[in-house]
């Protein structure tokens, strides 16, 4: 979940948090997307790590698993490429029977095809010539499938089963393990739990881990926070975790899985880097999530916060009780690793970038953070162009907006400060006295204190700042735009990492330090809610 929310993620997350979702994980049981979509593959490799041989079958809408046969090779294939095939006479009542037939044959192997035990062989690359040899042997030609799945020896072309269902049912896959936890290879990573290859549209192969829900939350923590996190800190990522969990639906519909394996949920690396630290999190807190008046909360985090989190409303969009901005003192008392940024866009650069995201906007030639949150949080970047047309963005905008692939740059968190523009110091612009809840937009009828401690209207001559870093000159608008214009270079500096809306996982590792429990945690980020 430490990301950098894209646009079209913005939405997504909001309709998440505006809505009521019962849990998504059926029995303890979570679905993981690997590989889908346009990362889907035409074929996956398994190997066992731990344990040997693989059952084949299906879970059920229970999430259990149906076994239907088993191999006891150790490195299988499943694959989507097929080719015209023979299928001999005669169903089978259990796979057993038909391996025991096809036997019989060279080249021959057990298949289900809708619910149906059958023996089938060879591979031929037309109807013509998969019609010959189905007049040899008394059987009939089976074109290639847009839903199935065969599976292989991994580096041979020897067939272990086929498995088709069109699409109502998905091959399932089990390690086997005597010990009773098989653990395999898959991409390079060690996972827990079984895997199901869906191809419902005649593409290739969405690939799903299936497994249990305190396995899932073990795969999480070391990617999500590591293992040199304090114990208490890592009990609350692991509550806020399983909570996600339980509660997103987002990839539900589209793909038939609860959750991914990257940014976009959380990261999931598997067993691959469980530690005993990580571990002894989960199980300390087996079971345990955020509710609010009796709801599975939407237990969003992120890396940290620069200073204060940030109320839903204020990023997303839409009130969100449990979600509320706070100053958080804790970051502060820690070293946090790149917690400050500095990123510089030329005129020509933030131009090309909203003009390629379809904003409707000249040549750039100022831009300042035009609103603040109660938290000091940016609620509003204005840019301006040579023509005088302004373009204001709002709430996690002000953040994405500055995202490019092109020149790879991108602003991390919604606290930092413009530097280059002119502030806003014009007549739309925008100052604040002492907070953010403080907002002047005229400096008419201010008063100022001079070196001498005397106290007068200000009079027009150049009005000082006093900030963290000294004291400085506040110029004119006209000439902050001339000069901003001139040199054409905009500065942005920030403090944090993330969308800034509940936990801060740095913020949660400093409260641990001062010895803060993982309640205490929770409870600070996440307003009224309850451990259960």
């Amino acid at each position: 979940m430490k990301k950098f929310f894209l646009a079209t993620a913005v939405c997504l997350l909001f309709f998440a948090l505006s809505t009521t979702s019962a849990s998504a994980v059926v029995n303890d049981t979570v679905k993981v997307g690997l590989k889908y979509g346009s990362g889907a593959l035409t074929t996956a490799n398994l190997e066992n790590a731990q344990g040997a041989g693989y059952a084949f079958g299906y879970f059920d809408d229970q999430r259990q698993f149906v076994s239907l046969g088993s191999t006891g090779q150790i490195t299988i294939s499943m694959t989507s490429e097929d080719s015209w095939r023979v299928q001999l006479p005669g169903t089978y009542a259990r796979f057993q029977a038909a391996q025991s037939a096809a036997a019989g044959y060279s080249g021959a192997f057990p298949a289900y095809i809708s619910g149906s035990f059958v023996v089938r062989m060879g591979s031929y690359a037309s109807s013509s010539a998969a019609q010959s040899a189905a007049a040899s042997v008394g059987g009939t030609a089976v074109s290639p499938s847009s839903t199935g799945v065969t599976v292989i020896v991994t580096g041979t072309d020897t067939v272990l089963f086929q498995f088709d269902c069109l699409g109502v049912r998905s091959l399932g896959v089990m390690p086997q393990d005597s010990g009773g936890d098989p653990i395999t290879w898959f991409k390079g990573y060690r996972y827990h739990g079984g895997y199901e290859y869906q191809r419902v549209t005649g593409g290739a192969i969405n690939v799903i881990n299936v497994v249990s829900l305190e396995d899932y939350v073990k795969g999480v923590l070391p990617g999500e926070m590591g293992s040199g996190f304090p114990a208490e800190a890592l009990k609350a990522q692991a509550v806020c975790a399983r909570t996600y969990t339980r509660r997103t639906t987002k990839h539900l519909s589209t793909y038939g899985f609860d959750v991914c394996n990257t940014t976009d949920c959380q990261v999931y690396t598997g067993a691959s880097a469980q530690s005993s630290a990580t571990d002894a999190a989960v199980d300390a807190t087996r079971g345990l999530c955020l509710y609010y008046n009796g709801t599975l909360v939407e237990a969003v985090y992120h890396s940290s916060d620069g200073g204060a989190t940030e109320d839903a409303a204020n990023v997303w969009g839409g009130d969100v009780g449990y979600l509320k901005g706070k100053k958080d003192p804790y970051e502060a008392t820690i070293s946090i690793p790149n917690y400050q940024y500095t990123v510089t866009y030329t005129s020509a650069e933030l131009t090309y970038i909203l003009q390629t995201k379809g904003y409707s906007i000249g040549t750039v030639a100022d831009v300042y953070v035009s609103a603040r949150t109660n938290m000091g949080n940016v609620l509003q970047v204005t840019f301006v162009d040579t023509a005088g047309k302004s373009l204001t963005v709002s709430r996690e905008i002000c953040r994405t907006v500055f995202y490019s692939s092109t020149y790879g740059k991108s602003v991390r968190s919604m606290r930092f400060d413009i530097s280059g523009g002119s502030g806003g110091t014009g007549s739309s612009g925008t100052w604040y006295i002492n907070s953010a809840s403080n907002p002047l937009t005229s400096l008419d009828g201010v008063y100022t204190i001079s070196g001498s401690g005397t106290v007068s209207p200000w009079s027009g001559t150049t009005p000082y700042v006093i900030t963290s870093s000294g004291t400085s000159a506040l110029g004119s608008a006209a000439s902050s735009k001339a000069s901003s214009g001139s040199s054409g270079t905009f500065t942005i500096t920030g403090t944090g990492s993330g969308h800034n809306v509940g936990m801060s996982q740095y913020g949660a590792s400093a409260m641990a330090q001062q010895g803060f429990s993982y309640l205490d945690i929770l409870n600070f980020y996440y307003t009224g809610i309850t451990v259960g």
